[in-house]
């Protein structure tokens, strides 16, 4: 089968914010208008992520789009034939640390990469690898969702519910968007504790 790329043709583009921002429903408008112009598409997802669909990636407003399931970035070279010439990864902050190399080598052959993911976890800490490949992406998009306090626009990712571990797979039960100033990372702790409070109180007066 003739290669149908250059191999100057490649190139990377992230996608990143926090979450309600859009990023999975941008990643989806840019692989579609690729199959409108009859390119070869390919779109993986991680098999933590079932919130919506078991198989395609689905954003919050419910668009979808076909999607590999993958545990890890090393799988997904694997996928990529000599026609292939456009590859969508969403949530690629599940995907692993060789989630740059892949994206690299891909975009080398002439592949034209994109992947979303969240940029911060629910402590508003870098989320790797996202950031690694921020570094090496020829086109970055940074999109906002809408302060779940205030209204202003957001860029953090706020946990509301009482959990350490930074890995939490849910949607708006788990999590909420908020602005800077609305940003609390301690605030599931907080509700611990005085849910804690409440439950001793009661326990003494019965």
């Amino acid at each position: 089968m003739t290669d149908l790329r250059r191999n100057d043709s490649g190139w990377l583009e992230v996608i990143c914010g926090s979450m309600f921002s859009g990023k999975s429903e941008e990643l989806i408008r840019r692989l579609r208008r690729a199959k409108i112009a009859k390119q070869k598409v390919v779109a993986f997802k991680p098999v933590i992520d079932d919130r919506f669909d078991d198989e395609d990636i689905v954003s919050h407003d419910d668009r979808r789009i076909k999607s590999i399931l993958i545990e890890d970035a090393s799988e997904i070279e694997g996928y990529i034939g000599p026609d292939v010439q456009v590859v969508g990864i969403d949530e690629g902050q599940f995907l692993g640390p060789k989630l740059p190399e892949v994206c690299e080598n891909l975009a080398n052959r002439g592949v034209r990469v994109i992947v979303a993911g969240l940029d911060q976890d629910f402590m508003g800490r870098p989320f790797e690898p996202i950031p690694a490949l921020l570094a090496v992406a020829e086109y970055i998009t940074k999109t906002l969702a809408v302060c779940m306090q205030c209204g202003k626009p957001a860029n953090r990712t706020q946990r509301i519910t009482p959990s350490t571990e930074r890995v939490v797979v849910g949607a708006s039960e788990v999590y909420e968007a908020r602005c800077r100033h609305c940003f609390d990372p301690s605030e599931p702790a907080e509700h611990v504790v005085v849910e804690a409070a409440t439950d001793d109180q009661d326990g003494g007066a019965r």
